[in-house]
C-alpha cells in the first residue's frame, strides 16, 4: 500500500535507541488530511487521491478550492491541497480524516519532498565546491570563477556551466529514511536523519521507493 502525509518540519532532535546510541532525528508535525477526490484510470487516466491539510481562514481560499471541499463535505477550509500516487482499486472516502498514525509505524521507510532553504547569490566556491586560488596577498585570485574555457571558437560560453548564481530554494527529496516514532494523538512524526527545508517548511512524505 501506498503510504503518505502532508507535514511541517519543526525541527531537530535526538533520540536514544535500546543500547544507548545516538539517533539524529528530524521531528514533523503531521495535522489531519482530508480526502477531496479519488481520481482513477477510468477517468482521469492515473490513480491518485487529492487530499487537504492545514488550517487557514476561509476567505484566503478561493471559490474553485472552496467549492472542492464543499462538494468533498469537509466543513473546515484547508491551506494544502496535494495529490499522492494511490494503489489501484484503493479508494477512500470523500471527506475521510487521515491521520498520521493510520498511515505509517516505526521502522517504515519513506522518502520526504520539500523545498530546500535558500541561500541568495553565491559563489562557485560555495555553489558547487570549487577550490579557491592561491591565499598568498600578491595573487589578487582569492575567490573568482577564473576561465570560462571558450576562446575564438565557440566564442561564448557554453550551457552548463558551472557559475555564480542562486542557491537553495529549490524542490529536493531525501529518500530511504526510517521512521523511529510516531505519535498519532499529537499528531509527530519522526525520522532518522534530515529532511529539506527550514523549521515551518511544507513537506511531502511517502513510502520510499525501495519500500514496495
Amino acid at each position: 500500500m501506498t503510504k503518505f502525509i502532508l507535514g511541517k518540519k519543526s525541527g531537530m532532535t535526538q533520540l536514544f535507541d535500546e543500547n544507548g546510541n545516538v539517533i539524529p532525528a528530524t521531528v514533523i508535525e503531521c495535522e489531519p488530511m482530508y480526502v477531496l477526490q479519488n481520481k482513477t484510470v477510468e477517468t482521469d487516466g492515473y490513480n491518485a487521491v487529492k487530499v487537504a491539510s492545514g488550517s487557514t481562514r476561509a476567505k484566503l481560499v478561493n471559490k474553485p478550492d472552496a467549492g472542492q471541499f464543499k462538494k468533498a463535505g469537509v466543513e473546515e477550509v484547508k491551506k494544502y491541497i496535494r495529490e499522492f500516487e494511490a494503489d489501484e482499486g484503493v479508494e477512500y472516502a470523500l471527506g475521510q480524516e487521515i491521520k498520521v498514525s493510520d498511515m505509517f509505524s516505526v521502522g517504515d521507510a519513506v522518502d520526504v519532498s520539500g523545498v530546500s532553504k535558500g541561500k541568495g547569490y553565491a559563489g562557485n566556491i560555495k555553489r558547487h565546491g570549487q577550490k579557491g586560488g592561491p591565499s598568498g596577498h600578491g595573487s589578487m585570485y582569492h575567490r573568482r570563477v577564473g576561465s570560462m574555457g571558450a576562446n575564438s571558437t565557440p566564442a561564448r560560453v557554453l550551457p552548463g556551466k558551472k557559475m555564480p548564481g542562486h542557491m537553495g530554494a529549490v524542490n529536493c527529496t531525501v529518500q530511504n529514511l526510517d521512521v523511529v516514532m510516531v505519535d498519532g494523538e499529537r499528531g509527530i512524526l519522526v525520522l532518522r536523519g534530515a529532511i529539506p527545508g527550514p523549521k515551518g517548511g511544507l513537506v511531502t512524505v511517502k513510502s520510499s521507493v525501495k519500500a514496495k
